[in-house]
């Protein structure tokens, strides 16, 4: 989710959710945890988040699973950037202006548990893949992450170790030495694969480029551009 959204006194759907938790991930990421209340979603989608009385706000995949009490965004500090930059300065107790959820990036529910699911994400578009894995632990998935080093390997704990392969680019480490593009050149597809792309254009350009000369059709590629 790249778009910073203006609200605008039409903007009825507006929520007040109060924060509960600041967590960083890292210096620049952060997962930030309020409250749910009635709002009801299907993970992949996003809410538009900002804060209070704030006109910018923008669009954050949930983090948090589709049964938690609670909901979360992970969000990535960018200097130049107006929303990341304030709610990098919220704090507990502090109320953010929540709208959604929208979208229609989710897992296709038919066969869910017996196909298997490729994640395919870079950085902090590993986001709904989260909530995905989080709502749904018993689907057969593999997740591959493009980070520049190991520390970007977010939450990895929260993932089956055997299903979680980081792929560094900056640095080596005891896991996959490159990109997600140059892993999936060798990685073997299946005809009940479904694939799942989120993160920058030039990724999701060339992965499906990818996928596509291996034989996999349109409706098994499902994409979410972040940036």
């Amino acid at each position: 989710m790249g778009k910073v959204i203006l609200k605008s006194a039409s903007d009825i759907n507006i929520s007040r959710k109060k924060i509960h938790q600041i967590r960083f991930l890292t210096k620049s990421t952060f997962v930030l945890t309020f409250d749910r209340n009635n709002i009801q979603f299907l993970s992949g989608q996003h809410v538009i988040v900002g804060t209070k009385g704030s006109l910018n706000q923008r669009e954050y995949s949930i983090y948090s699973g589709e049964n938690d009490d609670y909901l979360e965004i992970f969000v990535k500090e960018v200097l130049d950037g107006n929303v990341s930059m304030q709610l990098r300065h919220c704090k507990p107790g502090d109320f953010l202006e929540v709208n959604g959820p929208f979208g229609t990036f989710k897992l296709e529910t038919k066969d869910m548990y017996s196909r298997k699911h490729l994640f395919i994400a870079t950085g902090t578009g590993i986001s709904p893949f989260h909530s995905m894995v989080t709502s749904y632990p018993g689907i057969n998935y593999t997740i591959l992450h493009g980070i520049r080093y190991l520390s970007e390997a977010y939450d990895k704990n929260d993932y089956n170790p055997k299903s979680y392969i980081p792929c560094t680019s900056k640095e080596k480490s005891s896991y996959y030495n490159g990109r997600v593009t140059d892993i999936l050149l060798d990685y073997p597809t299946e005809p009940d694969m479904m694939f799942y792309l989120c993160g920058n254009s030039r990724m999701i350009y060339d992965v499906s480029n990818i996928l596509r000369n291996k034989g996999v059709s349109g409706e098994r590629i499902l994409t979410e551009v972040y940036f």
